[in-house]
């Protein structure tokens, strides 16, 4: 039987008024946003339905706001009786991935992104760098660029490609130029105030961990695919994954590639945007993609799926 792999999107994927009205139309939704204000101190509600996009774009406010919104529309989604059979994050959204198997509850998972944020956004401030997009150059063509240019580090794995670099600023336009030179389709910086997935961000790794070792994990009641190792893992890593995860690559190419070997063919991403849908299309042509961040869209996914 085909398998369905619920995928949980990252930074970047905001939008205003995020989740508004399936939280409007679903109580199981809005409670997922009063139970994150509760561990947080944030008015989630306000911030995703109403603030505009330059209050939510500072990265201690749109991490614990995706994650929320990603859990408000997970509870809708649950309420229609629609079930995966591997859930996958793409970086923070690992967080929302792990929340939706039961390895830790709701507030404590967006209490941790909160935490996650406000760590990385010192970590920026203390060590300043840059991340590019390089699109249209071969991964391994990237990667030899990294060896050969020092302090700047493959970061994310987004579809064969599209690879994010990440490292000290001077170091990220030399191989954007680089790369442009060996035929890059294009080098885009990005708007982000450090150098997250890299080894200059270690010092919020440093300042996570005491809070990710407050967690019980709970095995995940359905499979997770960590996009730090490409491997379905179980409670007891997860604690070193999430930190590590600071500083490690995002592999979702290749972990979005191990589901499809796996038999995975309808990727549900759940969560605002669609940027993950386009990611998995361009991983394989072949597999099927939902977005749901809507109550038509979440309509759509129960029609799909109910076939199965």
């Amino acid at each position: 039987m085909s398998k369905v792999a619920f995928c949980f999107p990252g930074q970047g994927s905001l939008e205003v008024g995020m989740g508004r009205e399936i939280a409007e139309a679903v109580p199981e939704a809005m409670e997922v946003y009063r139970v994150g204000s509760e561990a947080t101190g944030m008015d989630l509600a306000h911030l995703c339905f109403e603030a505009p996009l330059e209050a939510l774009v500072e990265t201690e406010v749109q991490q614990p706001t995706l994650v929320a919104t990603s859990l408000a529309i997970l509870a809708a989604v649950r309420k229609e009786g629609l079930v995966p059979d591997v859930v996958i994050g793409h970086s923070v959204g690992e967080y929302a991935a792990l929340a939706s198997v039961g390895a830790m509850g709701t507030g404590e998972t967006i209490a941790l992104v909160r935490e996650r944020g406000l760590a990385m956004a010192e970590a920026a401030k203390q060590r300043p760098g840059a991340m590019a997009a390089i699109l249209g150059l071969e991964d391994q063509l990237v990667e030899t660029l990294c060896r050969k240019i020092l302090m700047v580090w493959p970061a994310n794995y987004n579809c064969p490609g599209q690879i994010v670099i990440s490292g000290e600023s001077e170091a990220v336009d030399e191989c954007c130029a680089e790369a442009e030179s060996l035929g890059a389709r294009r080098a885009i910086k990005l708007k982000v105030s450090g150098a997250f997935h890299s080894p200059l961000v270690a010092r919020a790794a440093d300042r996570l961990k005491p809070a990710v070792d407050r967690i019980r994990f709970v095995d995940p009641v359905t499979p997770f695919m960590s996009t730090v190792t490409a491997k379905i893992e179980p409670a007891q890593r997860l604690a070193s994954l999430l930190v590590n995860q600071l500083t490690e690559p995002v592999r979702f190419t290749q972990a979005a590639g191990e589901l499809v070997k796996d038999g995975v063919t309808t990727f549900v991403e759940i969560g605002p945007g669609n940027v993950l849908s386009g990611l998995v299309k361009r991983i394989d042509r072949g597999v099927r993609t939902i977005s749901v961040n809507d109550l038509a869209s979440l309509e759509k996914a129960k029609e799909a799926l109910a076939a199965r």
